[in-house]
């Protein structure tokens, strides 16, 4: 069962208490899963394929239903998802395909095409507004992707593994965008991957997944200031909080089931 509001604690954007998931051929996808996520915080699941992160997020964003016990979210707090793929739409222009969420909630194009245009400057992308998509790089058709979560103006950001597919290049410099947005709009956001280094350098706490049924199993504070700079990621520190969630890892995919 999902719902909003109601039993929130605290400043809690989101609130699970024992949710799981069974899918109907009986597949336990995901094991009774309770915690909390503070209104500012960057919350990254991390592990390995098949353990449960998208399950777990798309209950989070009303896109799957728990099987049992409770997903709830603050009220009033609108979100947008970000998926693996940039799931654009390939005939229409990065400008049309921005601004889709703000036609289908029937805002005028008057009313629209400023918060497209902000959107798109808040991603790098303006001069960019009459392309198509196949005319753009991997990277760039992802900050399309993510200029189209952020128009709606959301509180809350939730991306699954939006970046596993481009190289580690343009990777590291969409992470460090994505941090200069989380911050300047006070976003919220829960952060899905499979890369411990990833996980680090984003992350204000981090939770570690076993698979087979999927669960969290670890818990992580990455206590480090913002700002974070490339030279972080090859600092001493970075290297230690790495070390500890490759070992959380290790343990998480020796557990049985």
């Amino acid at each position: 069962m999902a719902h909003d509001g109601g039993g929130m604690t605290g400043h809690s954007v989101i609130s699970l208490q024992g949710a799981e998931k069974t899918y109907p051929n009986g597949t336990r996808a995901l094991l009774p899963v309770s915690l909390q996520v503070q209104a500012g915080e960057f919350v990254t699941l991390l592990g390995p394929s098949g353990c449960g992160k998208s399950t777990l997020l798309k209950m989070v964003a009303g896109l799957l239903p728990a099987s049992a016990g409770s997903v709830q979210r603050a009220p009033g707090r609108d979100l947008s998802f970000v998926f693996q793929e940039a799931t654009l739409m390939p005939w229409a222009s990065v400008q049309a395909n921005v601004r889709l969420p703000l036609d289908l909630a029937g805002v005028p194009l008057g009313a629209s095409q400023p918060r497209v245009q902000q959107a798109l400057q808040r991603v790098g992308l303006q001069g960019f507004e009459a392309a198509l998509p196949r005319e753009l790089s991997g990277g760039m058709q992802m900050r399309v992707s993510i200029a189209r979560g952020l128009v709606t103006e959301p509180a809350l950001l939730l991306m699954d593994e939006p970046f596993g597919a481009l190289d580690e290049i343009t990777r590291q410099r969409l992470d460090s965008d994505l941090l200069a947005l989380w911050q300047a709009q006070r976003l919220t956001v829960m952060f899905v991957t499979h890369s411990i280094y990833e996980a680090v350098f984003l992350s204000s706490r981090v939770l570690v997944m076993a698979a087979r049924p999927g669960r969290v199993v670890d818990e992580f504070s990455i206590d480090e200031p913002y700002p974070r700079s490339d030279e972080f990621r090859v600092s001493t520190r970075f290297a230690q909080h790495a070390q500890r969630l490759q070992h959380s890892l290790l343990a998480a995919s020796a557990m049985a089931p």
